[in-house]
């Protein structure tokens, strides 16, 4: 196949994500393309593996449901577990549906079978997150991401219900089918206030369990938080890209990788080279959230541009909140790519302008966990604490 640039390439998957599941509206189609796109470009070690990706990513997007009768490798089909009108079988599940893909993974929707299980009644509506190792490179790692799943279970952590490995080497990872995500909410506008609240403060509380056991999320961004209704509760999901101080041998403290992250969630330690980062990197993305539920709705606080570039973003942060100097941001000093470019002096925009219909102690929340010095940053059990949830 002939590809392009990184724009061909954002248009040729949009294109292909539609034709594969025709009742996805454009606008998902190119916010899942565009994501998928940006992790591509991102991992790729050459032009030539960026495109092999991109190529990789288009087969997937059609023989994941072109032919929905077809069963995922290595299994049979028997007379007892045939699939169910539309669906396949993964495992022991025998009416699995697609339901959405990402670059390196594939969730289908599926109900639990009989017998039940310790974990799960039979007819529990589950998500089967199908792994696609071909592929996976650092810091995504399926026996990782099982692994601190198990340490991080909380009230508001995604529960891993079981996972098992299917031949041809596809981990399959279940969990909970939750309905909604707070992407999805966030189109119709912010929230209102109460369900703003439980939103955030479910989100917090999950994020301080959390940075309590030493592990940072790293992918905080809404369609990452998951509701079981719109009202709540709300559980942090996709723990892919997580690091967690007790699997440091795979990753040292001191020389974590910074491509992690969505672009609009990243903060700008991340962006200028920042390995030694810790658990304020999720409360930069956190704070990005929050100023999106009380105020921007599906609007990101800061853009990345069409093609999710990391310059863009640069200039969108300090558009918004100033270019930063040395005073204002000390720990910058010790950035490997720190005054490596010279941006324009921006001046600092005021919160009551960046997010124009959030309360005065909405705005002050937000603007206490994105900051530049991320020691200042307020910490998740400091946010559970902020006078916005006693409002």
């Amino acid at each position: 196949m002939q590809v392009g640039g990184p724009l061909m390439q954002l248009r040729i998957l949009t294109s292909s994500y539609q034709r594969a599941i025709p009742a996805v509206s454009p606008s998902i189609a190119q916010k899942e393309a565009r994501q998928s796109e940006s992790t591509a470009y991102k991992e790729a070690l050459s032009r030539e593996d960026y495109e092999q990706k991109c190529e990789s990513l288009v087969r997937t997007y059609h023989l994941g449901v072109a032919d929905n009768s077809r069963q995922i490798e290595g299994e049979t089909t028997t007379a007892q577990s045939a699939p169910a009108p539309g669906g396949i079988i993964i495992g022991k599940y025998t009416n699995a549906v697609h339901h959405r893909h990402g670059l390196f993974s594939t969730v289908y929707k599926a109900t639990v079978p009989y017998p039940a299980s310790k974990t799960m009644d039979p007819g529990a509506l589950v998500a089967l997150k199908v792994s696609t190792p071909l592929n996976m490179t650092a810091p995504h790692n399926t026996e990782l991401e099982c692994r601190i799943l198990h340490q991080a279970r909380s009230t508001h952590i995604i529960p891993l219900l079981e996972h098992f490995l299917q031949p041809g080497g596809r981990w399959v990872l279940v969990f909970p089918f939750m309905s909604h995500d707070l992407e999805h909410l966030l189109e119709r506008g912010p929230l209102p206030h109460k369900q703003a609240q439980s939103v955030l403060h479910n989100l917090f509380s999950g994020l301080a369990h959390l940075h309590s056991l030493n592990i940072i999320h790293r992918d905080v961004k809404p369609s990452n938080i998951l509701l079981v209704s719109p009202s709540g509760p709300a559980y942090i999901a996709d723990f892919g890209i997580a690091w967690s101080a007790t699997e440091s041998t795979l990753e040292s403290s001191n020389c974590k990788i910074t491509d992690v992250g969505t672009t609009s969630y990243m903060p700008p330690e991340l962006l200028f080279g920042n390995k030694r980062y810790d658990c304020s990197l999720d409360l930069w993305a956190a704070g990005c959230v929050a100023a999106q539920v009380v105020s921007l709705g599906e609007a990101t606080l800061f853009d990345s541009g069409d093609l999710g570039s990391e310059l863009a973003l640069i200039l969108s942060v300090f558009r918004t909140l100033g270019t930063p100097t040395l005073e204002v941001w000390p720990e910058a000093a010790r950035f490997p790519d720190w005054g490596k470019m010279q941006f324009h002096d921006f001046p600092r925009r005021e919160w009551d302008i960046i997010l124009p219909t959030a309360s005065e102690s909405a705005r002050d929340m937000v603007a206490t966990l994105v900051r530049y010095e991320s020691g200042q940053r307020l910490t998740a059990a400091e946010a559970l604490k902020h006078p916005y949830f006693h409002s």
